[in-house]
Formats: structure tokens, C-alpha cells, sequence
């Protein structure tokens, strides 16, 4: 495929609207990995959470892959496109070239992927998962359209990192209102 634009301004705005517009980091992330599948007219899109401890990738989200492909094995950081977690845009556009950082190279053939395109979602500079999009023929991605996608990665880190901090306030807020509650009705029962 040629290397041509495919990101506009319509897709930038519709995936910056459903990021802004929802508090669930599920439905945002699987409506984002919707969004971009169709609008870039690839086989599919994935959004990776990274688990500091076990050093491997959790699928949050995802859109136009087999269940068989996403539970092939786990993602472990040393193995897969291990760039990404330095930092790194990584952009396999052929994979049927060898390509080192590929963990699962057979696996992506049988899915029937050519190409990947692997971005780190970062947040106050610490790689927080990876938003990973995948073609069905060999892709040379435009540099405006994988800039693009940086800046939505960017977003999709300021998005995971609000979701997290919401669901901790709102459950904090939830047990102080037990708390509270505890408290006050012995007393006001006692008078």
C-alpha cells in the first residue's frame, strides 16, 4: 500500500470525541480500537495495558481479531516489539520480512496480518501500554498519519491515567460515605 494520508481531521475528531466523552476506559478504548479499524480501513486495532510487575501486555481493548490470535500466549516486553516499551513508535510493514522484535510472527501470518503498526501509550513520560494496529496487506504508513497516531496514543495515556484516578476517587468517596454512615447512625440513634 501506498504511503499516503489516511488519518483526517474527521477521524482525529471522532476518536478525540469518544476518548473525551466517556469515563468507562473500556467502552472508550474498545470504541477508539472500533474507530480507528474502520477509519484507517485496517484488519484490526488493540489497546494494551502494561502490568509493571509480570512485564507483560493486558488486552483492554480490541477490534477485528480472532479470539485465537489474542490469547495465543502473553506479551512479554523483552519479546514483543520490545522498542515500543523504550519509548518508540515500531512500524513492521511487511512482516513477512524477519523482523526480530515480532513474538508471535506464524501466529500474525495465520491471522492473516501483514503488517503492524506498534505505538507506546505514554503518560508523564512512563510507557503505560501500547495502542497496536494491524493491516491485512503491507502497509507504509505516512509520517503525518503515524505522528497522528502518537498524539491519539498521548491522548489514550491522559485517558487511562483520568479513568484510574476517577475509579479511585469514586471509591475512596464510596467508603468514606460508609464510613460516615457508620459513624453517624449509632450516634443519632442514641439520642
Amino acid at each position: 500500500m501506498a504511503s499516503e494520508r489516511k488519518i483526517t481531521i474527521d477521524i482525529f475528531k471522532a476518536v478525540t470525541r469518544a476518548v473525551a466523552h466517556s469515563e468507562d476506559l473500556d467502552v472508550m478504548t474498545n470504541h477508539l480500537a472500533q474507530l480507528l479499524t474502520a477509519g484507517l480501513d485496517i484488519k484490526g486495532c488493540a489497546v494494551f495495558v502494561l502490568n509493571a510487575v509480570t512485564e507483560e501486555l493486558e488486552i483492554l481493548a480490541s477490534f477485528g481479531l480472532s479470539a485465537k490470535y489474542l490469547t495465543k500466549g502473553p506479551l512479554n516486553t523483552p519479546k514483543s516489539i520490545n522498542e515500543t516499551f523504550q519509548g518508540v513508535p515500531v512500524v513492521i510493514s511487511d512482516i513477512g520480512k524477519k523482523h526480530k522484535s515480532l513474538q508471535y510472527p506464524e501466529e500474525a501470518r495465520k491471522e492473516g496480518i501483514a503488517a503492524i503498526v506498534s505505538l507506546p501509550i505514554v503518560h508523564m513520560d512512563e510507557v503505560v501500554g501500547v495502542l497496536r494496529l494491524y493491516h491485512y496487506e503491507v502497509w507504509q504508513i505516512s509520517e503525518q498519519d503515524l505522528e497522528s497516531l502518537q498524539i491519539l496514543a498521548g491522548i489514550i495515556g491522559l485517558a487511562m491515567t483520568y479513568a484510574r484516578f476517577h475509579n479511585t476517587v469514586h471509591a475512596i468517596a464510596e467508603v468514606l460515605g460508609q464510613t460516615f454512615q457508620v459513624e453517624l447512625t449509632p450516634k443519632l440513634g442514641k439520642r
